[in-house]
């Protein structure tokens, strides 16, 4: 199975900007949508951005207008950039294949954002 590697995350001010970087192998990113995953304690994963091989993008409601995601396809490398981060926005956040694809890809461990009021 193949793993990712997140990175970027750390604690932050409401308002400030965080960028995310994800690590993925060349065979699993090269053929995949992917996507940025978040879980904030006591709640389910959720995704809140995706992006296509192709490079379009969806956004959940609550990020929409304030989050980036975007992807190199050079350095297999997907990235969320995140501005006017609300203490909402708290959680551990993932990137994974979009849709997902267990037997294939494990979750990685993720990195912590959070955002102090």
């Amino acid at each position: 199975q193949v793993q990712l590697v997140e990175s970027g995350g750390g604690l932050v001010q409401a308002g400030g900007s965080l960028r995310l970087s994800c690590a993925a192998s060349g065979s699993i990113f090269r053929f995949n949508a992917m996507g940025w995953y978040r879980q904030a304690p006591g709640k389910q994963r959720e995704l809140v951005a995706s992006i296509t091989t192709g490079g379009s993008t969806n956004y959940a409601d609550s990020v929409k207008g304030r989050f980036t995601i975007s992807r190199d396809n050079a350095k297999n490398t997907v990235y969320l950039q995140m501005n006017s981060l609300k203490p909402e926005d708290t959680a551990v956040y993932y990137c994974n294949t979009v849709p997902l694809r267990p037997m294939l890809v494990t979750w990685g461990q993720g990195t912590q954002v959070t955002v102090s009021s």
